[in-house]
């Protein structure tokens, strides 16, 4: 498995502006030291999750709800991988809209508190990006997994037709091996679950690749969120195209 560094960005709630407190780990560091390396940004601000789009609501929409990685932290927003699939569906000629749902810090709990908002409007694909900030803070795997199938049961209550791809998450293996297999199962647990399709591993080929991480060794660059929306792109694409 690929070693694997990124951010715990600690805004803890809404989707307005607020000062964030970000926090990393690497692989090499030990718990002492993550507790340490916590910063306190002053004057940071949490990126802002886009509104659900009013116009073209004909439109079907695919909406990504997730954390920094969803919102581009340190791209623009036009490299962040949500914008780079709305570029794939449209060069595969397909009718939908991507609306971006990432919050820098967001965590399982922060999304459940969100999701209702985003269901104002009909979604037809859920792809539900959220639970590293989770594993980065010590949540217990449990609260996660069902904060997660709450998001889920809540998005699919509103939109039955509603189709999930879930974004699996690793995490670096210093947090203890006990942890981080309960962590890493919740994601192919809750597919199997819902019948939902599953993205492995959502930085899989970019995580612990320092080239395709931006200086802080945390986020993807542009380069780096290309790949990470190929890694969805292969598994959303199925899901969009007419049945023969």
């Amino acid at each position: 498995m690929e070693s694997l560094r990124f951010v715990a960005d600690s805004c803890m709630s809404r989707a307005n502006g607020q000062n964030c407190r970000v926090s990393f780990i690497s692989t090499g560091m030990t718990m002492a030291a993550l507790l340490a390396a916590e910063l306190t940004l002053a004057g940071a601000v949490c990126a802002r999750a886009e509104d659900p789009p009013e116009a073209n609501t004909n439109r079907p929409a695919i909406l990504v709800l997730g954390d920094s990685l969803a919102a581009g932290l340190g791209v623009d927003p036009g490299e962040a991988y949500p914008a780079l699939l709305q570029k794939k569906v449209d060069a595969a000629g397909l009718n939908f809209a991507v609306i971006n749902g990432g919050v820098s810090g967001d965590t399982s709990a922060g999304g459940l508190r969100r999701i209702n908002w985003y269901l104002r409007r009909k979604i037809d694909v859920l792809i539900l990006e959220l639970g590293g900030n989770d594993g980065l803070r010590g949540v217990p795997p449990g609260a996660t997994r069902t904060n997660l199938q709450a998001i889920i049961d809540t998005a699919k209550k509103t939109w039955p037709d509603l189709k999930i791809v879930i974004a699996g998450m690793r995490l670096p293996p210093n947090l203890g091996r006990e942890y981080t297999d309960a962590f890493e199962k919740i994601f192919p647990a809750l597919a199997r679950e819902n019948r939902a399709a599953l993205v492995p591993f959502l930085l899989e080929g970019v995580g612990g690749r320092p080239e395709l991480n931006a200086t802080d060794q945390m986020h993807p660059t542009a380069e780096g969120h290309q790949i990470v929306a190929e890694n969805v792109w292969k598994i959303l694409k199925p899901l969009l195209l007419p049945k023969p």
